[in-house]
């Protein structure tokens, strides 16, 4: 009876349209009064939820992505991948989707890809003639890189609730980041051959050159961040924190396009961000311990592999889940209900935890991309002045390569995890 009004609690808080963090809580708290838990146990779980030395990586992280949209680098890395591809039809579409990947090794969060990116690259295509949905579309796919290529927000969250080595999904994470941008970057060359695109003017050397110049510095954040990582110089965590200090050094002292008035409303946001990120990981830590409790997990996985003790149909099924959750709830939040739950699932069937948090990640990634929730698509539709209903239909048609990518993923794991397994002997 306690664990099916802590259900009902939930999704009638969360179609209510409270926060996240208050749903789970509201719900789990309810639960413990009901089952006379002690109080005490239920603040010990939750200070224990979030008393973990890789969530260190958290603000930083967020605070790098911040860092870099204030100081006008994220200008630099789009004028030198328009130099680099713009010359190809539907230059700017493919603009876009690798200044994507140049800044998804800085932030790794979609919505700052959107918010930072966005803004600059919608204004350009328009300016070059581009339709709005077309825009609007390919930046939004876009940004779903962020989180995929390392360093990334929710691989770290994910490596802390499933207790995976960090290390080895920031590496898995990079051969399925650039097949994201491939596969993207053949739908800009279709819709860009039907539609007729412009290109920029052609490939030249010196203006190359020049751009890449002015952007060096930046484009050294991903060497320094992965690089540290991979020779072992800092930990994914501390990684975290190098990356802010290199985006101050570049902001203050090198662009002197920051000063500290704009580093401390920078850093009174990443408190704001980081607060409810960490609440909703501390009230989804009480969440998963009663799952836990209540073996849901294993009833759970009992259900599927009754219903069918198939690889590929358990692999269909749980994707299926995520998907369907990932459209009405926020990705971190997604992470800290889901992967208690399907984790144990996955490894029945012999797929490897590291595995699991890269597909896992990409779905809940695709849901940033539909509605009700689609953060990114709040994103997009503020900085472009375009309806949110407008923003759905444009970025319907790049889910096709991104769906594509992820079955291709979740039925070759090689392609996930022969990087780590070369890195990590």
């Amino acid at each position: 009876m306690a664990l099916a009004l802590l259900f009902i609690i939930l999704f009638a808080l969360l179609i209510a349209g409270a926060p996240v963090a208050v749903a789970l809580g509201v719900a789990s708290l309810t639960y413990t009064l009901i089952e006379g838990v002690p109080s005490m146990v239920v603040l010990h779980r939750m200070v224990g939820g979030i008393d973990s030395f890789p969530l260190i990586a958290v603000p930083f992280f967020i605070m790098a992505g911040h860092l870099m949209n204030t100081s006008g680098i994220t200008t630099k890395i789009f004028t030198f991948s328009r130099a680099a591809v713009g010359w190809m039809h539907g230059g700017l579409g493919h603009v876009n989707v690798g200044a994507s990947v140049i800044f998804a090794g800085m932030s790794g969060a979609a919505v700052a890809d959107a918010g930072g990116l966005g803004n600059i690259e919608i204004k350009a295509m328009r300016e070059a003639g581009y339709d709005t949905d077309f825009s609007v579309g390919i930046t939004a796919a876009s940004s779903t890189i962020g989180p995929i290529i390392p360093p990334s927000l929710p691989l770290v969250v994910y490596g802390v609730i499933a207790d995976t080595s960090i290390g080895r999904l920031f590496a898995a994470g990079l051969i399925p980041g650039l097949l994201m941008a491939f596969s993207l970057m053949i739908m800009v060359a279709y819709y860009s051959r039907i539609r007729k695109y412009p290109r920029d003017d052609r490939f030249r050397f010196d203006v190359f050159f020049r751009t890449l110049w002015a952007a060096l510095l930046p484009l050294l954040t991903p060497v320094i961040i992965v690089g540290g990582i991979l020779f072992g110089i800092f930990t994914p965590t501390e990684s975290a924190i190098a990356a802010v200090a290199y985006a101050l050094f570049l902001g203050l002292f090198v662009y002197r396009t920051l000063d500290w008035r704009r580093v401390l409303r920078v850093s009174m946001d990443t408190v704001e961000t980081t607060a409810s990120v960490m609440m909703i990981v501390a009230t989804s830590t009480i969440f998963a311990w009663i799952l836990t409790a209540n073996q849901v997990a294993e009833v759970f996985a009992s259900g599927l592999l009754d219903l069918t003790e198939n690889k590929t149909a358990i692999l269909l099924l749980m994707m299926l889940i995520v998907l369907v959750i990932g459209c009405f709830m926020e990705t971190i939040a997604a992470i800290t209900i889901l992967t208690p739950v399907l984790l144990p699932v996955a490894l029945s069937v012999g797929v490897d935890p590291v595995h699991f948090g890269i597909i896992l990640i990409l779905n809940l990634m695709i849901g940033l991309l539909t509605p009700p929730v689609g953060m990114v698509l709040y994103v997009l539709s503020k900085v472009s002045a375009v309806p949110f209903e407008r923003c759905v239909v444009a970025t319907a048609p790049f889910l096709i390569p991104l769906i594509s990518v992820l079955l291709l993923l979740t039925f070759v794991p090689e392609l996930t995890l022969w990087l780590p397994s070369l890195i990590y002997k």
